[in-house]
């Protein structure tokens, strides 16, 4: 009884910020007023407001240019990622340790410390403002992730897998795409759901190497809706970050059987 007390009580809390979301983003953007916030409107402006944020701030093609991010990406970082793992848990590769944690080191480095070095090597390499040159900066911040949930998978699985294999002919290579990574689907699928997420929801890279409206992230173009130029008002931010978040929470709500699976399978 007290358990289910305290998850209600955190339950409620958690639904205060989703309450206020909600009704300030339905409500008419020239009648938002802060001392109102708590209290529903009764005239409905969130399609209104939906439609000056998509005229305002370009997000037609900010959201065609996030969608090809957040799936590229991922998807080739989990390969990426899965072939790591296989060679160093599988093929046993030489100071397969040291070159995980050279893999992987990267991420104890705050973002923030690599905006200045990528912004001037994307200036010099003509990437900068370019769809390829932000797929690549998402793909190598998607990899770590994935080569250690893909390393944890395949040190679970049994090594007279390979050597049967092995023992009938196949090479390394036949062994990885038709064995090893069918076996991982739960797992690449947990790795491509938080990629997927985390690539859609990025906002300093996105900020730093993209200008264009056609290759700058959605958020990005979300960013400049708030800025005081933009003559836009809370209620019209607020609605037009409902509409960035709904393919979030729908692909959790329609993966979610896969993604608990992958967690578990990926003892990460």
């Amino acid at each position: 009884m007290i358990r289910r007390g305290v998850l209600g009580v955190l339950g409620i809390i958690w639904l205060i910020p989703v309450y206020l979301l909600l009704v300030n983003a339905f409500r008419p953007s020239t009648e938002f007023d802060a001392s109102k916030i708590w209290v529903p409107d009764s005239n409905l402006g969130f399609f209104d407001n939906v439609k000056f944020a998509w005229e305002a701030a370009g997000l037609g093609p900010s959201i065609a240019s996030t969608l090809l991010y957040s799936v590229a990406s991922p998807v080739i970082a989990v390969v990426i990622g899965a072939m790591a793992g296989y060679a160093i848990v599988v093929l046993r590769l030489r100071a397969g340790f040291w070159w995980f944690l050279l893999l992987f080191g990267g991420t104890i480095f705050p973002t923030q410390m690599l905006l200045i070095p990528l912004f001037l090597g994307y200036s010099s390499a003509d990437l900068y403002d370019r769809r390829l040159g932000m797929v690549l900066i998402y793909t190598a911040v998607c990899v770590p992730l994935a080569a250690l949930v893909m390393r944890s998978f395949f040190t679970g699985v049994a090594y007279t897998i390979y050597e049967a294999a092995r023992v009938d002919g196949a090479t390394v290579w036949r062994i990885f795409w038709r064995i090893y990574l069918p076996l991982a689907v739960p797992a690449l699928g947990a790795v491509l759901i938080l990629s997927f997420v985390f690539v859609w929801n990025e906002l300093l890279f996105g900020l730093t190497l993209s200008q264009g409206e056609t290759v700058r992230p959605m958020m990005t173009a979300l960013l400049s809706l708030s800025s005081a130029y933009s003559g836009s008002t809370v209620p019209v931010v607020l609605a037009a970050g409902i509409i960035m978040s709904l393919p979030t929470v729908l692909v959790f709500l329609g993966a979610q059987r896969i993604f608990a699976r992958g967690l578990a399978l990926g003892q990460f």
